[in-house]
């Protein structure tokens, strides 16, 4: 459940009043200080329409392999505000876009991260939550973001599809403060990405290494679990100015997050996990902590490494050990403010290195519509919506205990572990998904409150090569929902 508007106002009033003497006016609390006059002139950079008295072009497309500039400012100023939405029919999105922020003419960016990742949430999802720095709303498609970015001479901000497919539509704005001057003291804005996929065994995973003086602001951790239980027994430690023992230590990944006794979904305005699926294998997790009260001062140097440990899982499911290395994907952001330059960046993953899956390589659902049997309510190829390559599998029952099936062919046998893209909306039903006769995991429940896609790993299945099938049994509706409808974009069959 998230936090509500109400909780998070008296959070934020909260925070206006508890605001550290080092923050300075320019980044004092959002109510601190309302009624004195500001300084400078306010100023945007948005995707309007270049002919805005007549025209209603509010948007920019994005080639495969091309970068739009969304600002070029001149200084001094502070960006306080960027707010963007998405339009793309290439799932994982937010993945394979990738914003980068220049300060002061350098040549490599300060700010280098895919674009979802820099608003709070991994794995090219599209999910809400609200944060005191960073806001999403539209099922995960208007993000915000209220990071200060100040800069003495310039700032440029680009976005890079490095995916396969257009970007439709990249509408954004960026909200600055043009001033006479900044501060000697005044600290740029960094956040870097990281992942491993899997997590290196014999070392911890690291977060962040930097190199000058500063203070460390916050966290986004992401991990797709490659084995069933929990995977959170890491301890978290900071390295501060070259320490050899870490003076900041841990007790776990979900205390470190401010969070006890594991993870589940809830966001508030310093420390959140706007996604937690569950334990099973295939389950993601992105939590996120800002450290905008307790800020990690350096002079020198900070490094972030956090465990990747728990109970160790065999293929059968069988605990090998209680406590032990975990081989789980992990990707991250590391947010800080430092004054020097910074030491050069790891070479950012490409593309689609960055997703766990090619998901060009999907079966659509729609493709099978010839030999698919229904025999109460039509079946037909949807399109529009967000699904790829523009439709999906749509049946409509007006009742429950109805089933459909849809047959399909696999050229080689082997263990595969099936990955579903399922739609949900407020006429959807709840559905058992069988593979060959044989459930693939408990009911679903697809009612939404609006039209979303999402995606399910379905537990490892022995198949022959040849016809397979997989049926879908309407077991009834959520008491929200207006009807008995059913949604399927596709699905992968992953290997192992």
């Amino acid at each position: 459940m998230r936090t509500g508007s109400i909780s998070i106002l008296v959070t934020l009033l909260i925070a206006a009043v508890a605001t550290p003497v080092w923050a300075g006016s320019l980044f004092a609390g959002p109510l601190d200080d309302l009624a004195t006059l500001k300084p400078g002139r306010t100023m945007r950079a948005s995707s309007s329409d270049p002919n805005w008295a007549v025209g209603n072009g509010d948007a920019r497309p994005i080639e495969p392999g091309d970068t739009l500039v969304v600002a070029e400012l001149e200084g001094p100023g502070v960006i306080n505000h960027i707010w963007n939405t998405i339009a793309s029919q290439e799932r994982g999105y937010s993945r394979l876009l990738v914003l980068r922020m220049y300060w002061d003419g350098e040549e490599q960016p300060s700010v280098e991260v895919p674009i979802g990742d820099f608003f709070g949430v991994g794995h090219g999802m599209d999910v809400p939550f609200d944060s005191l720095p960073v806001r999403v709303t539209s099922d995960g498609r208007g993000r915000n973001c209220y990071w200060p970015m100040p800069f003495r001479k310039s700032a440029k901000i680009t976005v890079t599809n490095e995916g396969r497919l257009r970007t439709d539509a990249f509408y954004y704005y960026v909200d600055w403060q043009k001033l006479p001057s900044l501060p000697d003291d005044t600290a740029y804005l960094h956040a870097m990405y990281r992942q491993e996929y899997p997590a290196t065994m014999g070392q911890r995973y690291l977060i962040a290494d930097i190199e000058g003086r500063g203070h460390y602001a916050g966290t986004v951790l992401n991990c797709r679990q490659n084995m069933p239980n929990w995977f959170g027994e890491g301890d978290d430690f900071f390295y501060i100015d070259g320490e050899e023992e870490p003076s900041l230590r841990g007790t776990g990944t979900e205390d470190y997050f401010c969070d006890g006794w594991g993870f589940r979904v809830q966001s508030g305005a310093f420390y959140g996990a706007p996604v937690f699926e569950g334990f099973k294998r295939g389950d993601r997790t992105s939590v996120y902590r800002w450290h905008v009260t307790d800020p990690v001062t350096f002079t020198e140097s900070l490094r972030l490494e956090i465990e990747h440990v728990g109970p160790v899982i065999d293929e059968t499911d069988k605990i090998t050990a209680n406590y032990g290395e975990r081989p789980d994907d992990f990707s991250s952001v590391a947010f800080w403010y430092q004054l020097e330059p910074h030491k050069p960046y790891p070479d950012l993953p490409k593309g689609y290195d960055r997703l766990y899956f090619d998901y060009s390589e999907m079966i659509e659902a729609e493709s099978l519509l010839d030999g698919v049997e229904a025999p109460v309510g039509p079946v037909q190829n949807q399109e529009g919506g967000a699904w790829s390559k523009g439709g999906q599998l749509f049946w409509t029952p007006q009742e429950p205990n109805q089933s459909i099936t849809i047959p399909f062919v696999i050229d080689e046998g082997g263990t595969y572990y099936p990955l579903l893209m399922m739609t949900y909306s407020f006429d959807y039903g709840i559905f058992q998904y069988e593979l060959d006769g044989a459930p693939l995991a408990e009911p679903i429940d697809q009612y939404h409150d609006a039209i979303v896609t999402r995606e399910r790993q379905m537990p490892p299945r022995k198949l022959e090569k040849g016809t397979h099938t997989l049926t879908v049994r309407n077991l009834g509706k959520n008491a929200e929902s207006a009807g008995y409808y059913f949604g399927l974009d596709g699905f992968l069959l992953l290997m192992r």
